[in-house]
């Protein structure tokens, strides 16, 4: 005859050993899953209603129908090789697919090709709104600082221009359109640089 005593007692050892194969499936789960979410990217950070990247100037030296491509490094192009990277969000904190993004920018002497298209292209945003652009840190043009220029427009949506700046450059602190809420951010490897930068866009 069993005890209460006894009864308890082994109640509490199943519910003990149930918990074994559980325990060790989690442990086992996360170990498969650890290597995993070493190679999976954090999902940048972005919150509702977050402003929109501020606007900017094109300056003199934009030219339209530039080639659609993703890096802008061909011979002859010389200087430190640069690789920015980000997304295009709305600013309901939604990835803006297929938004078309044009880069141009100065060369390693600080001048801008007038007459065809090096150093220029344009890209589109995929699905998740990635986008990736190989090129050079640009040169320093007469009374500014180093800087990107960009447009970005979202499927029949209006367009942003704007520029992107570069954290601890000397001249950024007497550039007159210089703005701080446009510091990309610099990942500094030596032969090669990584940047990123996220865009906001206001649209309905």
């Amino acid at each position: 005859m069993r005890t209460p005593s006894m009864s308890r007692g082994r109640r509490a050892f199943l519910r003990r050993s149930a918990t074994v194969p559980s325990t060790l499936l989690l442990l086992a789960l996360g170990k498969a899953n650890h290597g995993r979410a070493e190679e999976v990217s954090a999902t940048p950070a972005c919150t509702d209603g977050q402003e929109p990247t501020r606007r900017q100037t094109a300056g003199p030296f934009f030219l339209p129908h530039s080639p659609q491509r993703v890096s802008l490094l061909e011979p002859g192009i010389n200087g430190t090789k640069i690789v920015l990277t980000g997304r295009v969000w709305s600013t309901r904190c939604r990835a803006v697919s297929g938004a078309l993004l044009d880069f141009w920018h100065a060369n390693d002497a600080g001048e801008y090709d007038v007459e065809g298209f090096r150093l220029r292209g344009h890209q589109f945003a995929d699905n998740e709104g990635r986008y990736r652009l190989e090129t050079i840190v640009p040169g320093l043009y007469p009374g500014r600082t180093r800087h990107f220029h960009v447009t970005v427009q979202p499927p029949n949506g209006p367009m942003l221009t704007t520029q992107l700046y570069f954290p601890g450059e000397r001249r950024n602190a007497r550039d007159s359109l210089f703005d701080g809420r446009l510091l990309m951010t610099i990942d500094d490897d030596g032969e090669r640089k990584s940047a990123r930068f996220d865009f906001v866009l206001a649209f309905t």
